[in-house]
């Protein structure tokens, strides 16, 4: 029997389910939203995003700084972005106060890139930053910084203010900054709990969202660069090549259809269709599972714990219920017979990202593998990636450069001056001891020669 009017309803169920996608893509727009374009007298536009000068500092910032000075490149043939043609240096420490909004996790993003300049010699550029409290940045080393450099890192921010601090690591020495953001991050960009991850176990990582979080890798894999015009979070990522060290039996794959985003999954804010439209996969082409895995190895910093972000979106099967696969983190199983089409709730095409927190060793680099599980089938797909993140988390000290506290680092800067301090301290106090000295001994000698008047009634037999 044929229904008269079903391709009719087919139709209409379509047009519902794009209307229904379509709506839900909203732009994000942050609450707090500063961009700074540090030294320059101009606001410039970069990647349609205006960033204003630090010269007509709003109600809503401010700089605050005794020893500053704003800069022009003098190199007219450099290309690089507007934001990249000037910085804000400073002589002594230095702060930028923004005014908070909306508490919880923000971005903030500083640009780096050293001038061309006849008042200052770049390789002069040393100093430190601080964040509400926490180290980012220690003796960081701008003359280094040939092209343009952007630090990234997430902090959690229950003020009223966020304060941005730069101290030049000597007297000799200087900071300097070429543009900064402060943006208000999504509600569901950093989640509270991961997955912990060591050679013994297995176990939950709480009070993730209070950490702060240095952006050390953002790889799209098997595709090409994501630039900020292309993601919703203004973000980088950067192809996976130079850090794929075994991709034998492995292929890229791409996507030209829809990412289907879902209510409580993954969001176009925790990472862009560019980013999940593309993937390596391994295959199994016959009878038979291939023993292979492929694995990406990242350098880190030993010592610290890190947060590494892995997104899923399964644009390479052609049914429901067929890709199963194992992952591992540091060469530690992380997620055992993952099920993409259980984990999304069976819709193909539809992302889902897993957080795991493990520690760096001193080996200095951190691997992620996925390959096939005792469960994968063949002439199926049977391991797949699209995205890595790996972040750094700060260390007890509350630190994510070096081993010194915030407040050590802030009475660095007094403590350089402290070999002429110290002269000059003794140097009064053996002035004021000498003129004591000298005092006493003065009174001591107009009390020696002052005659004392005789009794009027003594005789003078008693006188010698």
């Amino acid at each position: 029997m044929e229904f008269p009017h079903g391709k009719f309803v087919f139709f209409l169920l379509l047009l519902s389910l794009g209307t229904l996608s379509a709506l839900s893509y909203t732009l994000f727009s942050p609450i707090d939203n500063y961009l700074v374009d540090c030294g320059s007298i101009v606001d410039s536009v970069v990647d349609n995003r205006r960033f204003v000068s630090d010269a007509s500092c709003r109600n809503s910032y401010s700089l605050h700084s005794s020893r500053s000075a704003s800069l022009r490149n003098e190199n007219p043939h450099d290309v690089s972005p507007r934001i990249y043609q000037s910085a804000r240096v400073f002589t002594r420490p230095s702060r930028y106060e923004f005014e908070i909004k909306e508490k919880g996790t923000h971005m903030v993003r500083f640009h780096f890139q050293k001038l061309n300049s006849s008042k200052f010699d770049f390789g002069d550029a040393q100093f430190h930053v601080l964040v509400n409290g926490f180290v980012v940045l220690s003796d960081f080393i701008g003359g280094e910084v040939v092209s343009p450099r952007v630090k990234e890192y997430l902090i959690w921010v229950d003020t009223e203010k966020l304060v941005i601090t730069f101290i030049p690591a000597k007297k000799s020495k200087f900071a300097f900054v070429n543009a900064l953001e402060v943006l208000s991050a999504p509600k569901d960009l950093i989640l509270d709990t991961a997955e912990y991850v060591n050679s013994e176990k297995t176990d939950e990582f709480d009070g993730l969202a209070m950490q702060a979080l240095e952006v050390v890798h953002r790889v799209s894999v098997g595709g090409p660069k994501v630039t900020p015009f292309n993601d919703t979070l203004w973000r980088t990522w950067i192809p996976d090549g130079e850090f794929l060290v075994s991709s034998f039996g492995s292929k890229r794959v791409y996507f030209s259809g829809r990412i289907w985003y879902q209510m409580g999954g993954a969001s176009r804010e925790v990472a862009p269709d560019n980013v999940y439209n593309t993937a390596r996969v391994i295959r199994s082409t016959n009878a038979s599972v291939p023993d292979v895995n492929i694995t990406w190895v990242f350098p880190v910093a030993g010592g610290f714990k890190y947060l590494v972000r892995l997104h899923f979106c399964d644009i390479a099967s052609i049914s429901l219920g067929l890709l199963y696969f194992n992952v591992y983190v540091n060469g530690n199983l992380a997620y055992k017979d993952l099920d993409l089409s259980r984990a999304t709730n069976y819709v193909l095409a539809s992302p889902f990202y897993a957080d795991f927190v493990v520690d760096a060793d001193a080996s200095g680099v951190l691997s992620v593998s996925v390959g096939p599980s005792n469960i994968s089938m063949p002439y199926t797909i049977v391991g797949m990636l699209n995205a890595v993140e790996v972040m750094k988390l700060n260390n007890s000290m509350g630190s994510l450069a070096g081993k010194l506290p915030a407040e050590l680092v802030l009475k660095s800067w007094p403590k350089r001056n402290i070999g002429v301090l110290i002269p000059l301290v003794a140097a009064a106090c053996l002035l004021v001891s000498l003129s004591m000295l000298l005092r006493r001994r003065m009174t001591g000698l107009k009390n020696s020669l002052t005659w004392s008047k005789l009794p009027t009634d003594a005789s003078g037999a008693d006188v010698k």
